[in-house]
């Protein structure tokens, strides 16, 4: 006789399992105030609220600072004991991310980011970060740095994960000595919001200027500056919230790139976006330094496939992978605009976190394209049934007059119309159905699609069809 079958079975699961099922997260709790009052920079941020007025503030902590969530609100309720501190934990996206929607649910008037961030700009709020500033031995960094790059008339830019960026400035005073270009570059520590798109002068630094890509941040050095520095570098010299300045006569590709952190995402785009470029990396923790062997070529060549399965989908599904990053509403007009005017059929998807099962759900969808943040953006799609490719690569994809030339974009805001110089346009149709024929040969198939597909006639039709898309497949989990 057959042995009943133990355990939920997947047509009978009453969702316990997922209930009391337990994740591992390391969280470390720190019962010293005085190491609480260093790492969190309690002090600081008092400051910071005071000077401006708040009254509601979130602070938002990522699982592994979620320990301490406790003692950093009762050391900042000590100096700041006429505000309201509330805590933030479970964000509905990446913990790098600011979470503007669950501070919005508390009526909150400014968030403080603790932890690793990817330093996307935010849309509602205005956001203090505090990283939690880790140990750097700068004699030991020094040491490391000397022996991978003995040549001192090499230029090389100084880059790190958010917890070592109080450290950095020290570091390049240390190796100026003896080296002729050491270039830093500089992480925002907040964040004020206002209208990307509008074109702003003035700041801590005095006069502004115009640039392709401006955007009111702090001048990141005092800590409570009310003045809104706008930032004058341009696009290709700012990444992921970090910016510098290279020397005149100095390219960027000739640079070389010392990284002080762990391996991680932060790293694996600086490498995808300045794949030109050697890098070095110094682990702080582990007191290594070595050449990052990473073949950022294979890299590229994995994304081109992802590409390549982009131009010949005939359905593409938007998700929703952010709503606190600024402009994400702007580029996903962007790209509906692109898949309508290439033929395509699109739908929206707004959901939390990505995983296999979601994703499996909709078999209509040949091609998903995530809005997401930098770190975030670069989803491995060999577990997914479907491909997930970036806004950059749709493009790349649907866009008739964008080619691939190796060169790669994750910060989705240089994909603005509005802000972008490289003579974007979309494709319109001057002729009715002139190239409703109009194919390609697939490098996924090895055949040729004919492309049956069906140009917008006219923009009404467009907005009808937009509407409707989006009324019968907004997705929410």
């Amino acid at each position: 006789m057959a042995s009943a079958a133990q355990g939920p079975t997947t047509f009978a699961d009453n969702g316990e399992s997922v209930i009391h099922r337990q994740l591992e997260a390391e969280s470390v709790r720190h019962a010293d105030d005085a190491t609480l009052l260093r790492l969190y920079e309690v002090e600081r941020t008092t400051n910071y609220i005071h000077h401006h007025h708040y009254q509601r503030v979130a602070l938002q902590f990522p699982d592994e600072m979620l320990a301490d969530a406790t003692a950093v609100s009762r050391l900042l309720k000590q100096h700041a004991s006429a505000v309201q501190f509330f805590i933030l934990a479970d964000t509905s996206y990446g913990s790098c991310c600011v979470d503007e929607v669950a501070a919005q649910h508390i009526d909150a008037q400014v968030i403080i980011h603790y932890g690793h961030s990817c330093l996307s700009p935010t849309s509602h709020l205005p956001v203090l970060y505090v990283f939690g500033q880790q140990d750097l031995d700068l004699d030991d960094a020094t040491t490391q740095f000397e022996s991978l790059l003995p040549n001192h008339a090499q230029p090389i830019l100084l880059m790190c994960n958010v917890e070592y960026a109080h450290a950095t400035d020290a570091l390049a005073k240390k190796l100026a000595a003896t080296y002729q270009h050491i270039i830093t570059s500089d992480i925002q520590t907040e964040e004020t919001v206002l209208n990307p798109i509008v074109k702003r002068t003035g700041g801590c630094g005095g006069g502004g200027g115009d640039d392709d890509v401006e955007k009111a941040t702090s001048c990141g050095k005092c800590g409570d500056c009310d003045h809104q520095a706008v930032e004058t570098e341009s696009a290709e010299k700012r990444t992921g919230g970090r910016t510098y300045t290279l020397p005149t006569g100095v390219t960027l590709d000739q640079c070389v790139i010392y990284f002080i952190g762990h391996e991680g995402l932060t790293l694996t785009n600086i490498m995808m976006v300045h794949h030109q470029c050697q890098v070095y990396r110094y682990d702080p923790a582990l007191k290594q330094g070595r050449q990052e062997t990473i073949s950022v070529n294979k890299m590229l060549m994995k994304r081109y496939f992802m590409v390549q399965k982009a131009k010949d989908a005939t359905t593409i599904g938007i998700v929703v992978g952010t709503l606190g990053v600024a402009s994400y509403m702007n580029i996903i007009e962007h790209l509906k605009k692109v898949i309508t005017l290439s033929g395509r059929k699109w739908y929206m998807f707004v959901m939390g976190k990505l995983n296999v099962a979601k994703m499996a759900n909709f078999m209509e969808i040949d091609c998903y394209v995530l809005v997401a943040c930098p770190e975030n953006s670069l989803i491995d799609s060999k577990e997914f049934y479907r491909p997930i490719v970036t806004p950059f690569e749709l493009e790349i994809a649907l866009v008739k007059s964008k080619e691939w030339t190796g060169d790669y974009v994750l910060d989705f805001s240089r994909l603005l119309p509005q802000l972008r110089t490289d003579g974007f346009e979309y494709d319109e149709e001057v002729d009715q159905g002139s190239s409703d024929e109009e194919g390609h040969f697939s490098l996924i198939t090895g055949q040729y699609v004919s492309g049956p597909f069906q140009k917008v006639k006219t923009k009404q039709q467009d907005e009808d069809s937009s509407s409707e898309a989006l009324t019968m497949l907004l997705t929410s989990f």
